[in-house]
């Protein structure tokens, strides 16, 4: 290999890096803000410095060659700790400084935790811009590595050794139902049994592998398992649906909080309730970087005692 290093700076070693991780010019390119064409040019200066097609076409997208793959992992290591370096002992002011921060939530979690972040963020960091990326949660742990994305937040465990890991509350499951709604037998309290829930029609909202597993282990706690019921992949309609319905669904705390406010609607306790956790996860390699920690701070002060918090949080934004 004749490599030319009179040729190669840092940016294209970040296009190298954004191909290598996403597998397509017009992808890699989105993350970087660069345009298709700065990209694949970008891309035909490295295939010169290198001597090294780098990147060859397939059915699933580009391909790395031999090369590109033993150094592509090698040069996004070597960046990230430059980054770091460079941060360190940086200040970071919220009302001028900006940052353009890339989350990962699930459909639920955007749902929860970006209305009330975003808020906080117009009134502290004004020039800043937020993207919920929205990783697939088993690439959530590499996603955080190479820096596409910068916070990641839900039912999440790290995968990889460098990525860090904080709890921010416990959520457990309630039903959720019309104002009206009455179980068979009628209770004059707030707490469901087994029993009425036997009875009940059941509407589950599970977007993600993870939240259909969590969602399984209640009607299986409940001895429900086989109880026919209606399943959603979103959770825009589950407010509507129980509101116009006799359906019951059941959902997080959270969630139920917020939509039974907002819809008119009543909450009710499960019996021998499945909870999961809350986690905030991030890389070890940022740990040091005052715009990170600054806003691992908003996420802690926001969400970190819970449901109910946040819902007080977020009527105050």
């Amino acid at each position: 290999m004749a490599l030319n290093f009179r040729q190669l700076d840092l940016n294209l070693l970040r296009v190298l890096c954004a191909i290598h991780r996403t597998g397509s010019v017009t992808e890699a390119g989105h993350q970087l803000a660069l345009s298709q064409s700065a990209t694949s040019n970008a891309l035909a200066r490295l295939r010169h410095c290198f001597g090294d097609a780098l990147f060859v076409r397939s059915p699933s997208g580009l391909r790395p060659t031999q090369l590109a793959q033993r150094i592509a992992p090698v040069v996004a290591t070597q960046l990230r700790e430059l980054e770091t370096a460079l941060c360190r002992g940086e200040s970071f002011d919220p009302q001028t400084d900006s940052v353009h921060w890339r989350l990962s939530l699930s459909d639920l979690g955007e749902m929860m935790f970006l209305p009330t972040l975003a808020r906080r963020m117009r009134r502290l960091s004004p020039a800043s811009r937020i993207t919920n990326e929205a990783v697939d949660a088993a690439r959530v742990s590499a996603a955080l590595e190479s820096r596409e994305i910068d916070l990641a937040i839900g039912m999440l465990v790290p995968e990889q050794q460098g990525v860090v890991a904080e709890l921010l509350f416990r959520e457990h499951y309630v039903a959720l139902s019309a104002r009206d709604w009455q179980p068979l037998p009628a209770v004059a309290g707030r707490r469901l049994e087994k029993r009425q829930l036997a009875h009940a029609a059941l509407a589950l909202a599970a977007p993600t592998a993870s939240l259909l597993g969590s969602v399984q282990q209640v009607l299986e706690r409940l001895d429900l398992s086989a109880t026919s019921c209606v399943r959603l992949r979103h959770y825009g309609a589950v407010a509507e649906l129980v509101r116009d319905t006799d359906m019951l669904a059941i959902v997080p705390e959270m969630f139920a909080s917020a939509e039974a406010e907002r819809h008119d609607l009543r909450v009710w306790e499960l019996p021998d309730g499945v909870g999961y956790d809350v986690m905030m996860l991030w890389h070890e390699s940022v740990d040091g970087d005052p715009a990170q920690r600054w806003l691992r701070e908003q996420v802690r002060s926001l969400f970190g005692a819970g449901p109910h918090a946040a819902n007080e949080a977020a009527l105050a934004g």
